[in-house]
């Protein structure tokens, strides 16, 4: 089995421990490689430190392998198809693409449309397992 790529929307629900949290923790499971884009720490931590969950966030983040912000992956995200992919989620889009290509992942775990239907339209498996 290919890698796995995890979005904010993911690993947040996880971080407040919303219903859905086991379901994503076994989907997770399943995966040997968990991959994201350096902007997960960064949403992960804004979103822990609103929360105070600072020390829930960094053990989340250390089981997953982050991929620096490059140069490339930002202009990639400029022109990522499709157009209805929010900013910050055509930054995870690009990144993602950039694993797939080098066959590091197969799959994306997120619960955000726009970017569910970027990652369906250039062949990615998409995973939003719910609680029931």
């Amino acid at each position: 089995m290919a890698g796995l790529y995890l979005d904010t929307s993911a690993l947040g629900r996880v971080l407040l421990a919303e219903p859905d949290s086991e379901a994503i923790l076994a989907e997770v499971g399943r995966f040997e490689r968990r991959m994201a884009s350096r902007l997960l720490a960064v949403e992960l931590r804004r979103l822990a430190l609103r929360h105070r969950l600072r020390d829930a966030a960094d053990r989340l983040l250390a089981a997953i392998s982050l991929l620096p912000l490059t140069e490339a992956t930002l202009a990639a995200a400029e022109s990522i198809e499709p157009a209805s992919v929010a900013t910050l989620d055509a930054i995870h889009l690009a990144a993602a693409l950039e694993l797939f290509d080098a066959d590091l992942i197969d799959t994306v775990l997120t619960y955000d449309e726009r970017l569910a239907e970027g990652a369906g339209h250039h062949g990615l498996t998409v995973l939003a397992p719910s609680a029931g």
